[in-house]
């Protein structure tokens, strides 16, 4: 921990006071208790659409799995977002499903498939990886038969499903609220936190990854 106070306090020089007081408002609401996981989602505007409702609700890491294509969002739609949100590419296979439950998640696929759970009276009590699937076919197969439980979004009219940003949207918004309004501590830890906050300072500087790296070579820090 003191090489990360150190750290963040040496970066903070590097920021104007108007940004440096923006991280220190918002950080303490951010947390990881929801975390987003899309499907090889390919359309730029979906996938910054969903990266710009993750962080308005205090969520600031997507994991996006990869197979046909690249996660790549529109900057023009994320409305900067994309410098609070962390993005962790992984393939789009069983082994990364399985990395992210042993960090204790529970996965939960975005799917009216096997029973599943509607998101008005779903009850929130531990981390959950929410899977959202392609914008043609949804969901595959494989990754619902390896869910914990599926949750769904009610609809009332013909149409019998959301473009997939808008049901990301509304599930990270409605989760949010139930979050808020229980007595779990979702937040994230002093050390979760303070990496954040670092993060946020390199991505807020010109040449911030170079000014970086350099920090934590010449005082031999390995941040990881």
């Amino acid at each position: 921990m003191e090489d990360l106070v150190k750290t963040y306090e040496y970066l903070k020089q590097f920021l104007t006071e108007e940004r440096l007081r923006k991280i220190e408002h918002f950080a303490p609401e951010s947390s990881d208790f929801v975390l987003p996981v899309l499907e090889d989602v390919y359309q730029f505007r979906n996938a910054a659409a969903i990266v710009r409702s993750v962080e308005a609700c205090g969520f600031h890491k997507v994991v996006a799995l990869q197979e046909e294509n690249n996660f790549e969002p529109n900057l023009k739609v994320t409305k900067g977002a994309d410098t609070w949100v962390e993005v962790e590419k992984l393939p789009r296979n069983m082994e990364s499903f399985q990395k992210i439950k042993d960090k204790g998640y529970k996965i939960v696929a975005v799917s009216l498939e096997n029973n599943a759970k509607m998101l008005p009276d779903y009850k929130i009590t531990e981390p959950i990886a929410l899977v959202f699937g392609t914008e043609m076919e949804g969901v595959s197969q494989e990754i619902l038969d390896f869910a914990d439980e599926t949750l769904a979004i009610p609809m009332y009219g013909f149409t019998r499903s959301f473009n997939v940003s808008v049901a990301a949207s509304i599930c990270m918004y409605e989760l949010k609220q139930k979050l808020m309004k229980s007595d779990i501590n979702y937040k994230l830890n002093e050390e979760k936190l303070l990496r954040k906050k670092i993060l946020w300072t390199v991505n807020s500087m010109r040449s911030g990854d170079q000014i970086f790296e350099k920090y934590l070579r010449d005082n031999k820090i390995a941040f990881n």
